[in-house]
């Protein structure tokens, strides 16, 4: 067969089976009575052997070793192919995903792109302060990608880069939550963590949302974080802040953030209740139901003397009669820390209602 039936047959061109011949990958020995070059039935099966290597990804001169050398073992060569292969895949899955993010940022001219991809190399710097740079130079005018944003800011450990990452991304909207999103279900501790703190820099109800799935993680760290960061919100954000003041409790009684968990449930107990949250209860609002819990927990026998005073100093800031009667009882207790811890918490409060009554300052 002459090389320009082959050429049709096989779909290769007779430039490229010329190239063969010359590399020594395929010699065809036969000649016509005019001389040209005859390929033999075995010279086609060579060519096809060629070309089933080469779409493994062998190069001409790997093919050529597989074909002709006697002891040549294939295992070595395939797990180097695999090894190539999936390098290259890694390599334009990263390009493709830089591609998009610059695509995301809407840029209006070459500048802008090259603006997105200098805070793109910048914001995988080895350098944290580049790294913060980056998150503080995102702007309105040519943002950084979100989906970066949320891949640096759940990847980084450097927490001033963090909080810097954080801020750019509470200017990101909904996409940027959405993305926290996923982050909160990653198998990593860490990573859930993290989301964790960004979704706090959302105010939204989405956020509060996210938040409140939270409290149900299966790490006591992240429950305790959500547990702040909806206590931070107030009344506001109930029925899901409601629900973060068992982890408050248990954070006051077991000395991990006390001061923080009390501070989230004062900001439960004073800050006002939406209208339609109100309606549905007679009492004080949150403020009884919170200072309820906590004379439930100190009545508790096993509790040990520093969480009986911690619980104690938590009643300080939380108004209603609920309270004044459990610091009343409390100015009594055996414990003579608690006792005088009490004492001069129903002092200052006298104080501040004779100040409002009067309308002295501080009213």
């Amino acid at each position: 067969m002459l090389i320009g039936d082959v050429a049709r047959r096989s779909g290769i061109s007779a430039r490229m089976l010329r190239h063969y011949e010359k590399l020594g990958l395929v010699r065809p020995m036969g000649r016509t009575e005019s001389g040209y070059r005859a390929y033999s039935d075995e010279d086609i099966r060579r060519i096809f052997h060629i070309e089933s290597l080469r779409s493994l990804g062998l190069s001409l001169r790997e093919v050529g070793a597989a074909l002709d050398d006697p002891g040549f073992t294939p295992s070595e060569l395939i797990d180097d192919l695999i090894r190539r292969t999936r390098e290259r895949i890694a390599a334009e899955t990263e390009l493709l995903t830089r591609l998009r993010r610059i695509d995301a940022a809407e840029p209006a001219g070459w500048e802008d792109v090259l603006r997105v991809v200098a805070l793109l190399q910048a914001l995988g710097s080895e350098s944290a302060g580049r790294r913060q740079h980056a998150a503080l130079a995102s702007s309105e005018k040519v943002p950084l990608p979100v989906e970066a944003l949320v891949e640096a800011a759940l990847s980084e450990t450097d927490p001033n880069v963090a909080g810097a990452l954080r801020w750019a991304l509470a200017r990101s909207g909904g996409r940027g939550l959405a993305l926290l999103a996923d982050g909160l279900g990653s198998p990593s501790a860490e990573v859930r963590d993290r989301a964790v703190r960004c979704v706090s820099e959302f105010p939204d109800d989405a956020a509060t949302a996210l938040l409140h799935d939270a409290l149900d993680d299966p790490e006591i760290a992240i429950r305790r974080r959500a547990a702040l960061a909806l206590g931070a919100r107030g009344a506001q954000a109930v029925p899901e802040a409601s629900d973060a003041i068992p982890t408050l409790i248990d954070m006051i009684v077991e000395g991990v953030d006390d001061a923080a968990a009390a501070d989230a449930l004062t900001t439960l107990a004073t800050s006002p209740a939406p209208p339609a949250a109100a309606a549905r209860t007679t009492d004080s609002g949150p403020a009884d139901g919170i200072a309820a819990r906590l004379v439930e927990q100190l009545a508790r026998a096993t509790l040990d003397p520093s969480a009986r005073r911690r619980l104690t100093e938590a009643l300080a800031d939380i108004p209603g009669d609920t309270t004044s009667r459990a610091l009343a009882d409390l100015a009594r207790d055996e414990d003579r820390a608690v006792a005088l811890t009490a004492t001069y918490i129903l002092r200052l409060r006298d104080a501040r209602r004779r100040k409002e009554r009067d309308g002295g300052p501080g009213a």
